[in-house]
């Protein structure tokens, strides 16, 4: 059985460009989540795909870092994969596992995912240091502002108010309440 994983980073991306690919190649099943591909530790539908994955089965992946970011964590994925006895494909990167020189294209393309991802993070890290010293403000923009919070607060305090009273008032999610509160704490 063709078994398909498709993965994005954040929940405001979708997965659909990866499942009608690989809806198109034949794959029966799909385990999809948006999960950060930097740590193999918290991708619960990677780890459930791994245990139910058996002989004869085989897992599809539209491109090699949907499934690992790093390649320790790739060679870690694919041995698991190969010790239940099923294979490995991507439909991007057609590269046969079962030689010698398969596996080594493999490794390789594996590094230069890895390096292209250790690339964007380096870059990242000098634009957003960069953009700070313009004096840039990093993050999401509050919901509030200080002299919302500063009410808020004194709402808060006074007893009368509920946190989600506090949220309806503002317009606002109980999240920022909660943050509001913390930093007044």
């Amino acid at each position: 059985m063709l078994v398909g994983y498709a993965r994005v980073s954040t929940q405001e991306q979708e997965t659909h460009a990866q499942t009608d690919a690989l809806q198109s190649a034949g794959v029966g099943f799909i385990f999809s989540e948006k999960r950060s591909g930097g740590s193999m530790k918290r991708r619960p539908a990677l780890e459930e795909m791994l245990t139910k994955i058996g002989a004869g089965d085989t897992v599809v992946v539209y491109k090699l870092d949907r499934i690992a970011r790093s390649l320790k964590d790739l060679l870690i994925i694919i041995e698991r994969i190969e010790a239940c006895g099923a294979e490995f494909r991507s439909l991007t990167e057609h590269i046969d596992t079962r030689s010698p020189a398969g596996r080594m294209i493999f490794q390789i393309v594996g590094a230069f995912a890895e390096f292209e991802r250790e690339l964007i993070r380096e870059r990242t890290k000098v634009g957003m240091a960069a953009a700070a010293r313009r004096g840039v403000k990093m993050g999401r923009p509050t919901a509030m502002t200080q002299e919302q919070e500063a009410e808020c607060m004194r709402l808060w305090f006074s007893g009368n108010y509920t946190r989600t009273a506090l949220a309806k008032r503002y317009g606002t999610h109980l999240s920022s309440i909660e943050r509001v509160r913390a930093c007044a704490a």
